[in-house]
């Protein structure tokens, strides 16, 4: 059950009669943006509606619906707020600039409407939805907004989670993501660019709370996603051969942050060079050296695919060293390590970069 629940039943029991009277309060019909707030450029807005919430991250990670989200393989995994996990079977992974735009539509419009809207401009602008569900065939909870708590994983709760979100209790950015909700609508989008695709999730839905929400009880919410690339500062050092052998020889293995792979491939990126460069001479001024080559990855994604993922990096560095250095393939070793060796935490992006790599371990 949600805090919002809770409290609504408590009122509904003549408890927290004072509270529910300040709180009704709090929620007021929009005229105007938050302050600092500003549309995406790539997603205009629907005309009339006002922007509750708004946040932008200079770089992160982002991960978009393809499919339904269907309850996790394992029974008993469970997010930070203990619901049962649920997650889709096709799913795309991104990174760069994210904009997180909250709604409030103005009265009288329905959540078809407002996605069929959305629809219309990211397809005027060259983009296509890649990805459609409604109502109960999303997956996940359907009817609950993101602080639900010891049930199943809201659909929203797949993009954030209520504590996620830096807002005030029962200010209209509360209200439109955390109260229970009708007429779930979604779409995943892809918009063309030049320097990459970037991605739109729109998600619409009519809010029901007549309580401390009622001034805009009824309305329609749109929450809007959009993943614009951008490329990461490369602030990790090449490692030079020298400082590489000594990493060998004094603990066995050495970690290495120069090497690049395109977005859920094993294609090495051209600024990888530096990094493989160093290893071949390396392994050149050591001839009696062999190494396991290494791929490492985050958490995100499935276990299996993790694994399957950094073991095809590992054998294309393999490649690239045996083709570009000549380097006897008999002295190197390729192995996938996926999530399972972790040295930092992958809660954060900053973390999950550090789990992104490429190890060597010394084998004689």
């Amino acid at each position: 059950m949600s805090f919002r629940s809770l409290i609504r039943s408590a009122a509904l029991a003549g408890l927290c009669v004072v509270a529910a009277s300040l709180a009704w309060a709090d929620a007021t019909v929009p005229e105007a943006d938050i302050d600092g707030a500003a549309d995406n450029p790539a997603v205009k807005r629907y005309e009339g509606s006002f922007i509750v919430y708004h946040d932008k991250l200079d770089y992160t990670d982002f991960t978009a619906p393809l499919s339904p989200l269907k309850r996790d393989a394992d029974p008993d995994k469970r997010d930070q707020n203990n619901n049962a996990v649920f997650k889709p079977e096709k799913e795309i992974e991104l990174e760069g600039t994210l904009t997180r735009l909250v709604y409030v539509l103005p009265e009288g419009r329905s959540p078809l409407e407002v996605l069929r809207n959305y629809q219309d401009v990211i397809e005027a602008a060259g983009g296509e939805v890649v990805f459609e569900c409604k109502k109960e065939d999303c997956g996940g909870d359907v009817q609950s907004g993101a602080d639900r708590g010891g049930g199943d994983m809201s659909f929203t709760q797949f993009f954030f989670h209520a504590s996620d979100l830096k807002m005030e209790d029962f200010s209209n950015a509360s209200c439109a993501v955390n109260s229970d909700m009708t007429d779930l609508r979604y779409l995943t989008a892809r918009l063309p660019r030049e320097s990459g695709d970037a991605y739109a999730t729109v998600q619409t839905f009519q809010m029901l709370d007549d309580l401390y929400c009622k001034a805009i009880n009824g309305r329609t919410i749109a929450i809007v996603h959009v993943l614009e690339p951008k490329q990461r500062d490369k602030k990790m050092v090449v490692v030079e051969a020298k400082k590489m052998e000594a990493a060998l020889t004094t603990s066995g293995s050495v970690s290495l942050y120069g090497i690049f792979f395109d977005f859920d491939k094993a294609d090495i990126k051209p600024e990888s060079e530096p990094t493989l460069k160093e290893i071949g001479k390396l392994l050149t001024d050591e001839p009696k050296l062999a190494v396991v080559v290494v791929g490492h990855t985050d958490n995100k994604g499935a276990f299996d695919y993790n694994v399957a993922l950094s073991a095809k990096r590992a054998e294309a560095v393999k490649q690239a060293l045996t083709s570009r250095y000549g380097i006897d393939a008999g002295r190197l070793t390729a192995a996938g390590a996926g999530m399972m060796a972790p040295v930092a935490t992958n809660d954060t992006e900053e973390g999950r970069a550090k789990n992104r790599r490429v190890g060597l371990v010394k084998l004689n």
